[in-house]
């Protein structure tokens, strides 16, 4: 039994069998709709969730499964003292397969040493959220046709961004790409991702402040919102939450083939004035997460 707690996990040729698996559920959804007959996945959101709940109960609903769960802690055991270990345990005997979101890094860990299924996180606290990257990934895949000789630009809160480590670890293992990180001072990448990851895999990066200034050396800006639940004081949130706003304007530097990404849900960092440009990708992005999700899904139940 295999759980996926961290994109790492996943050699590059799961990867890419994930991805194909992916693709053939696009291109052929029939062949896929009773796959999951009988299984049940168990939803488990402790912090609220509009698209990565949604999708995963899309996807196994599309595979032919049913779903149970909870969308917020108050309305499972966790309000009355119940710890990750015993709800794991529990969900265990009800379900075959369990999607975590939890706001404490590591609690999916904890769950997955403890349940007797697999454990899918669906993102722990500024952590990992493994599942986003694999959507990141076959975006990627279907707009450029590959990963690597690629210049990707993320912008804004690299600190928290969970999705921005993530995705970091992941195209850190293909050849010819560079990062440029486009950020302020305060929410720059974690040393521990540029050195484990970037620097430990050669990879070559700059950090900027300057999003416009970035951007005509694009392939693809995947962008995310500076996000006030992780800052620790109101000041300093208001102060930057504005600085990367990305508009019209911004875009007439980039390239034509530019792929502008976002994991979802927006403030006002990408204005709605970009969603009609057709180098808008972030909502086909989101559909591309339920594939991936049915892909995992067929994949950690051993379903062929």
């Amino acid at each position: 039994m295999r759980s996926l707690i961290d994109i790492k996990e996943l050699s590059v040729s799961e990867l890419d069998s994930l991805i194909n698996t992916a693709l053939d559920i696009i291109e052929n959804p029939k062949k896929y709709s009773q796959k999951c007959q009988g299984k049940k996945i168990a939803t488990l959101f402790f912090e609220p969730s509009t698209r990565t709940r949604l999708s995963f109960e899309a996807a196994m609903y599309e595979l032919g499964g049913n779903v149970l769960g909870f969308s917020e802690a108050q309305s499972s055991s966790a309000s009355k003292g119940e710890s990750v270990a015993d709800t794991a345990k529990i969900i265990s005997l009800y379900a075959d397969i369990i999607a975590m979101r939890h706001p404490k890094e590591g609690a999916p860990l904890v769950a997955s040493m403890n349940a007797s299924i697999p454990v899918i996180n669906a993102g722990d606290g500024g952590h990992n959220h493994p599942t986003q990257t694999l959507a990141d990934l076959l975006t990627i895949k279907r707009k450029k046709g590959r990963f690597d000789n690629l210049t990707v630009g993320l912008c804004g809160d690299l600190k928290f961004g969970r999705t921005v480590h993530s995705l970091i670890s992941a195209l850190s293992r293909y050849e010819g790409i560079k990062f440029v990180l486009i950020s302020p001072e305060e929410l720059k990448i974690p040393g521990y991702v540029k050195t484990d990851v970037i620097e430990k895999n050669g990879i070559e990066y700059v950090e900027t402040t300057d999003l416009a200034g970035a951007m005509p050396e694009l392939d693809i800006l995947y962008m995310t919102r500076v996000q006030k639940e992780r800052f620790f004081n109101e000041e300093d949130y208001l102060r930057l939450k504005d600085s990367y706003i990305l508009n019209p304007q911004k875009l007439e530097n980039a390239k034509k083939d530019l792929c502008i990404m976002h994991p979802l849900p927006r403030v006002n960092e990408i204005s709605v004035s970009v969603d009609n440009d057709p180098r808008a990708c972030y909502f086909e992005q989101a559909l591309n997460g339920k594939y991936m999700r049915m892909a995992l899904i067929l994949m950690l139940l051993g379903i062929e």
